[in-house]
């Protein structure tokens, strides 16, 4: 089964807790604080496998978790960090942020990887908490949450040569008759409605993979037909090879064809339209071929047009190989994918959540007698704050008086007693006397 297109969740591992303890040993009185920091979570990865060809696994498996850190231990010693998960994936693969439609990675190369979903950061533990005015802190962080997002997963298939042209015109045929490939082929439209991958030997030592890529039709850059599901897979070739039926068996005019097909991959992506391509005219040993070959030839002459063309018969192999040496000769003259816009390094991607100074504004706004306070900095403090001991509760409320909310609330008019939200979590306001 070929698939290529995928919805899935990932998520990186949360960070471990940190721990409260203290050292408790023999003949060593008020031994202080020895609770260790959590372990970082496990990111998500994203690594290419050259063996694979197509996403069919993410059709069973949507959902990619990573391991949560191990929570920090006494002696002050650090919880293990968690494994990092590592999803394989095909070559020719993009990765694409759901809600943003951002692409995040473009996975052309074996062993390329990319973090989809980072891991979160351990908590601390109160051994990082003491000082010289509080050297037995029971204070210690939560683990930081790991990212979690939809991606799309789209491939676009890997070949050196792409068969385009409408459909019945013989791709399949000449796919078989130049490869170990056994495409279905069959008389009527739409018989291909995959891409067929094959590695053709030239004969002198060279070889290249053609796909077969599903019979293309007027209207196809705005989905009609196999529309979408055809042309992202003519992006990856580095050859056209554009198969023309020039016996018109089905009564359209060969170059009438020619232009429609060109005329679509240009609508679907402009740079399509400067890839090298070579015309095979297949179906010549039919009645007609010759002239219609020899009017296809003037036309192209009338609008200045200058290509390669092979007069073939699939069916028959006549003049195929001669096509074959001209593909592995231009292929030669061709760097590796050109058309791949290389991205950014990861190191120097900034896709993800990196460390950067956390914005300090915060905004009030009332709902009934609700005070809402938006901040992105204080819920990611919430989060990590463990309020099941009394001075983490007191740390809290010292940092949201430091940064002035208290004082903001008043100004707003909060009362003695009123209701405070701050994302998931409610407090009541209380004014100290």
């Amino acid at each position: 089964m070929f698939v290529d297109k995928a919805k899935i969740y990932v998520k990186g591992g949360d960070g471990g807790d940190g721990l409260v303890a203290f050292r408790r040993e023999k003949y060593v009185p008020e031994g202080g604080p020895a609770g260790g920091d959590g372990g970082d979570g496990g990111d998500v990865i994203f690594r290419v496998d050259e063996g694979l060809r197509t996403l069919v696994d993410f059709r069973y498996q949507k959902h990619f978790k990573a391991q949560r850190g191990e929570k920090g231990r006494n002696k002050s010693q650090h919880g293990a960090n968690a494994d990092d998960m590592v999803v394989r994936v095909p070559p020719g693969t993009v990765v694409i942020d759901d809600d943003t439609q951002e692409i995040i990675a473009d996975l052309t190369r074996h062993g390329q990887q990319v973090v989809v979903a980072k891991g979160g950061r351990g908590g601390r533990g109160n051994t990082r908490f003491a000082t010289p005015n509080n050297p037995a802190p029971e204070i210690a962080e939560n683990g930081e949450e790991g990212v979690e997002r939809w991606v799309v997963l789209e491939l676009k298939v890997m070949a050196d040569v792409g068969l385009v042209g409408f459909p019945s015109v013989g791709k399949s045929t000449l796919l078989s008759v130049v490869s170990g490939a056994k495409p279905k082929i069959g008389a009527y439209h739409f018989t291909t409605l995959t891409p067929n991958l094959g590695v053709v030997d030239v004969g002198d030592g060279r070889s290249f993979v053609m796909a077969d890529l599903p019979g293309l039709i007027e209207g196809a850059h705005e989905g009609v037909g196999l529309g979408h599901e055809f042309l992202r897979h003519v992006e990856r070739t580095r050859i056209i090879v554009h198969v023309v039926d020039m016996a018109a068996t089905e009564g359209r005019d060969p170059f009438e064809d020619w232009v429609k097909i060109n005329d679509e991959l240009k609508l679907y992506n402009a740079k399509l339209e400067e890839r090298p391509q070579i015309v095979a005219a297949n179906k010549m040993d039919m009645p007609d071929a010759e002239e219609q070959l020899a009017e296809f030839k003037r036309k192209l002459a009338e609008i200045g047009k200058e290509l390669d063309i092979y007069p073939i018969s699939a069916l028959s192999r006549t003049g195929v190989q001669e096509l074959l040496y001209k593909v592995a000769d231009k292929l030669e003259t061709i760097p590796e994918m050109p058309m791949v816009e290389e991205l950014v390094e990861l190191s120097e991607r900034k896709v993800y959540r990196l460390e950067y100074e956390e914005d300090e504004d915060f905004t009030i706004r009332r709902e009934n007698d609700v005070f809402v306070v938006d901040s992105p900095s204080i819920e990611k403090l919430i989060k990590r704050t463990n309020f099941s001991t009394h001075e983490s509760v007191m740390r809290f409320a010292r940092i949201l008086r430091k940064k002035g909310v208290d004082q903001a609330l008043r100004e707003r008019g909060a009362k003695d007693g009123q209701t405070i939200r701050i994302g998931d979590f409610e407090f009541e306001f209380v004014e100290q006397e």
